[in-house]
């Protein structure tokens, strides 16, 4: 495990936990988020699972690195899909950049867990 690995699991956990409770809660701005992409409440929660079980994985990946490795690609792939969405639906670049930095942060993250590995 690496200092960069740590950072960015950390920094990742504490960027994708609060989120995906707050999907899974169905708060009233995730709801608005869910209707803007046209995705149901359920669909919007089952994201919310995911991310929350990817943080899970990126903490715990501290300890395994191929757990790392699994989890911040996921949740890569996860966010990636989230900028195509807003792009799809027609909304600005600005509208889809706070899917896509995280989606770098957890490549990066897989690349600095892999290498320790």
């Amino acid at each position: 495990m690496t200092t960069a690995q740590t950072v960015l699991a950390a920094a990742l956990s504490l960027v994708f936990l609060p989120l995906g409770l707050a999907k899974i809660a169905a708060l009233p701005p995730m709801r608005r988020a869910a209707a803007h992409l046209g995705m149901t409440p359920g669909l919007y929660r089952f994201v919310g699972t995911l991310e929350v079980a990817g943080a899970a994985g990126l903490l715990l990946g501290l300890v395994t690195a191929p757990l790392a490795v699994a989890a911040a690609t996921g949740l890569a792939l996860l966010m990636a899909a989230a900028a195509v969405a807003y792009l799809r639906h027609g909304d600005p670049l600005a509208q889809a950049l706070p899917a896509a930095v995280p989606a770098l942060m957890a490549v990066s993250c897989a690349g600095t867990a892999a290498v320790a590995d």
